[in-house]
């Protein structure tokens, strides 16, 4: 099942870009930008890959 936001098909690349960003703690607001992709399509996507983000109210430091 894929993402249904703006239409797009997640590719490798997308989801590739997606698990750097996770690993690397950016906030989510953040990978949504990244990505061009909704906050829901970005925690679906996570969450089927079993890609933990960070907490979305994160202190930035």
């Amino acid at each position: 099942m894929t993402s249904q936001s703006n239409g797009r098909d997640w590719t490798e690349d997308d989801v590739r870009e997606l698990r750097e960003l996770a690993a690397g703690h950016t906030p989510t607001g953040v990978i949504i930008v990244k990505l061009g992709r909704s906050e829901a399509a970005i925690r679906a996507k996570a969450e089927s890959e079993g890609i933990p983000l960070a907490p979305a109210n994160r202190a930035q430091s």
